[in-house]
């Protein structure tokens, strides 16, 4: 693993433009889980049941979110190596192929998702109770799929290019507007759970429009056409099939935390919900620095330049610890004021208390995981962490099949599950540290062979 820290930690060179790229897209990742516990908030209000049911559709949908995450992750490092290489029109075309990518990616999943539905519902594990409040949540929301994911594919460009900015304006207007439609769907029009999915519809449409209007405008100034290519949809489906195995290894361990936190009570799957957006809240922040480095690695890579890659490595590395220690020292400050906003059940709030404990503990670890997945991804090393993420998963599957049994209640079972999940983070910042040591992954030129 690189080194941590330097001699100098609040003063470097590369500070400048890692911040360029970091605060933006904090403040633009930050305000997703900051939405999402606005709608947790909101939902509390009908019920445990209905905030349970939240959970179990949200993971769903993270799901979805996550598999397909190679849209904009992947589009971030190609076009920001061809930025770097000086070939501007060259990352705008690739983009382009990406948004049609996501268009046919997100019809095909509400073609999926519909029937699926109740089946996915169930497994898992919720109740009879939490069910219906589930499926109705799930069968709306997927309707946003397709602008969920021109979101996820325009996200991609825009930062490939170095541009954060407009990524955060999108972000914070279209969750700002959930927020107040979910509130006004919700608690004026009592629309019960449905009017929190229709506010994410609502939302995510106008967030891609967005996106499609300001890569359309880039498109023309570049010179470069708005139809798609057959081999531009395959050279993007190529790519972004080892992060779909990566990404699919990381939801296996998402989704088995929550169906193992079914298992255990409606209380518990109502407090690991608030805590797994908690924590998402936390690692989003952290993110920040991650998707900075995908952007800043694959410029440095695109222009040949490695002792550059290697610092800017380093320093956000540095980083990334120093948020994870002060996020950990957050979460114990706001511990015992944290369940308030989410419910009032007293068992469900002793839940939310005791797994916060072990959320705020691993954040320095969460830290050094997450920049240094960014970095990797943004040299295109796709293969490595797909590898990486499967043997990871590996690791952490009966650690959560285990740690939960040997509990005499839900209250340590739910935290075995979280000491499991922590497992996982480190057994993810071995194998990219490691990687991370040697030299196989600088790659350099304008694509990556």
């Amino acid at each position: 693993m690189p080194k941590l820290l330097s001699a100098a930690p609040f003063r470097h060179r590369h500070d400048r433009e890692i911040f360029a790229l970091a605060v933006p897209t904090f403040f633009a990742l930050i305000s997703e889980p900051l939405f999402l516990l606005t709608d947790a908030a909101v939902v509390g209000t009908l019920g445990t049941q209905a905030l349970g049911g939240l959970g179990v559709a949200g993971q769903v949908l993270l799901t979805l979110v996550a598999v397909c995450i190679f849209l904009a992750y992947g589009t971030t490092a190609a076009v920001s190596r061809r930025f770097g290489a000086g070939d501007v029109a060259g990352g705008i075309r690739d983009g382009v192929d990406g948004l049609w990518l996501a268009i046919l990616l997100g019809f095909a999943a509400i073609a999926i998702g519909w029937p699926l539905g109740p089946l996915m519902v169930d497994v898992l594990g919720a109740s009879p109770e939490i069910a219906p409040y589930a499926l109705t949540y799930l069968r709306i929301s997927l309707l946003s799929t397709p602008f969920l994911l021109i979101i996820m594919a325009g996200t991609g460009v825009l930062r490939g290019l170095q541009d954060a900015r407009t990524p955060l304006v999108v972000a914070v207007a279209s969750y700002a507007g959930n927020a107040v439609l979910c509130v006004v769907f919700v608690l004026v029009l009592d629309w019960g759970i449905a009017g929190s999915a229709w506010s994410t519809v609502l939302a995510q449409g106008a967030g891609a429009f967005w996106y499609v209007a300001a890569i359309s405008r880039a498109a023309r100034r570049e010179g470069v056409s708005l139809a798609p290519t057959a081999a531009g949809l395959r050279a993007s489906a190529s790519a972004g099939f080892a992060l779909f195995l990566r990404s699919v290894s990381m939801r296996v361990v998402a989704l088995m935390t929550t169906a193992v936190a079914a298992r255990l009570g409606d209380e518990s799957i109502a407090a690991h919900q608030v805590s797994y957006n908690i924590w998402a809240l936390l690692v989003f922040a952290m993110d920040a620095i991650a998707i900075a480095g995908q952007s800043i690695v694959g410029r440095y890579l695109g222009a040949g330049d490695v002792r550059g890659t290697k610092d800017a490595t380093r320093r956000m590395v540095e980083w990334g610890v120093m948020l994870g220690v002060v996020f950990m020292v957050l979460v114990f400050m706001v511990l015992p004021w944290a369940p308030i906003p989410f419910t009032s059940d007293p068992e469900v709030r002793a839940l939310i208390m005791a797994t916060l404990v072990v959320v705020a503990l691993m954040q320095p670890l969460s830290g050094v995981t997450m920049v240094l997945d960014g970095v990797l991804m943004g040299a295109g090393d796709q293969r490595y962490l797909a590898w990486a993420s499967l043997w990871t998963m590996a690791a952490f599957v009966p650690c959560a099949l285990v740690i939960p049994r040997l509990a005499e209640n839900s209250l340590w079972g739910l935290v075995g599950l979280w000491i499991a999940f922590t497992v996982w983070i480190l057994a993810r910042a071995v194998t990219l540290g490691s990687r991370a040591r040697g030299t196989a992954w600088l790659v350099t030129g304008a694509t990556r062979p």
